[in-house]
């Protein structure tokens, strides 16, 4: 397959599951919305390290806030439903609840699966708090220093996928990231789908584990590493000196095969040689992304397959 002179390799991109929550962050103004937002997400690019993976979805109008104020929507992942709570209710509490003007909202209003979040952050207000039901949801409201901070009681939590991705061999350093950045663009504010990365984009791609650091859980991913070549298997074509890669997670199957067609398709332009993805042969994960039926349209649904508990 070839797109714009892009060779698309065929092969598929190896996800697996995830549990994961939509935070709906309002504030006076989008800019302490935003300012919560960024601060929640932070340090939340990958679980290798960081314990779950985050990032602002999009920005979201008074209409389509729960009270009526500019507002910020926030995917968190984590690899397993244990460790959901504990990953959001830390990171509300340091970054939303300290935040001036924020309020905090479930975004997965549908969801019957349900976890307690602003029930153990009440206990902030040292009795002093105060609880209100509106349409079958209790909210919290803990007394600041500023006013009051405004919270729901329970959050959905949904069944993701995470592990999305796509890499773009290039010719130069500089037409990676161009086209990561074109890419990236592309990708922008789709609904159910987050780039945890700095900017959406990886430079530092991993294998599992490692050769010689038998501790590791992850290193340098050098077969796709050019100043390695020389020593080392790779899988690089003649004439790709740089690698980017583009890391998706997302609500469903569906809408990270949706943007990642988007992504791939901005992302073939002058000097890029091919795109590929990375795998495991099926080991990792059972969520595969088959990058020639991506971007022939033919999206399937999701495996059935068991998320994690």
């Amino acid at each position: 397959m070839d797109i714009r002179g892009v060779q698309i390799d065929d092969t598929f991109a190896e996800a697996f599951g995830m549990r994961g929550v939509r935070i709906i962050i309002t504030a006076k103004n989008q800019k302490w919305a935003r300012e919560s937002a960024n601060k929640l997400t932070g340090f939340a690019t990958s679980v290798i390290a960081c314990k779950c993976e985050a990032a602002v979805e999009r920005e979201l109008t008074p209409a389509e806030t729960p009270d009526g104020r500019p507002g910020i929507s926030v995917l968190l992942f984590t690899m397993d439903s244990d460790s959901l709570p504990k990953r959001v209710i830390e990171r509300i509490g340091q970054t939303v609840l300290t935040c001036p003007t924020t309020a905090c909202f479930d975004g997965l209003q549908d969801f019957p699966d349900r976890i307690a979040i602003g029930k153990p952050l009440r206990t902030f207000g040292d009795g002093f708090q105060g609880s209100k039901m509106i349409d079958g949801q209790r909210y919290w409201r803990l007394p600041v220093m500023e006013g009051e901070f405004l919270i729901q009681e329970t959050f959905g939590k949904a069944k993701g996928v995470g592990g999305g991705n796509f890499l773009i061999l290039a010719e130069s350093a500089d037409a990676a990231l161009d086209a990561a950045e074109a890419s990236v663009d592309a990708m922008a504010g789709m609904p159910g789908v987050i780039l945890p990365f700095p900017g959406g984009i990886v430079r530092s791609g991993s294998k599992v584990g490692a050769k010689r650091y038998k501790t590791m859980i992850a290193s340098t991913n050098d077969a796709f590493a050019p100043t390695l070549r020389a020593i080392t298997k790779t899988e690089l074509p003649e004439g790709v000196n740089s690698v980017l890669e583009i890391v998706l997670d997302g609500l469903d199957f569906r809408s990270i095969a949706k943007a990642m067609q988007v992504g791939i398709d901005a992302a073939c332009r002058a000097g890029v040689h091919s795109i590929t993805a990375g795998n495991y042969g099926g080991k990792l994960g059972p969520f595969h992304f088959h990058l020639h039926k991506i971007m022939s349209g033919d999206v399937e649904d999701a495996p059935k397959v068991e998320a994690p508990k």
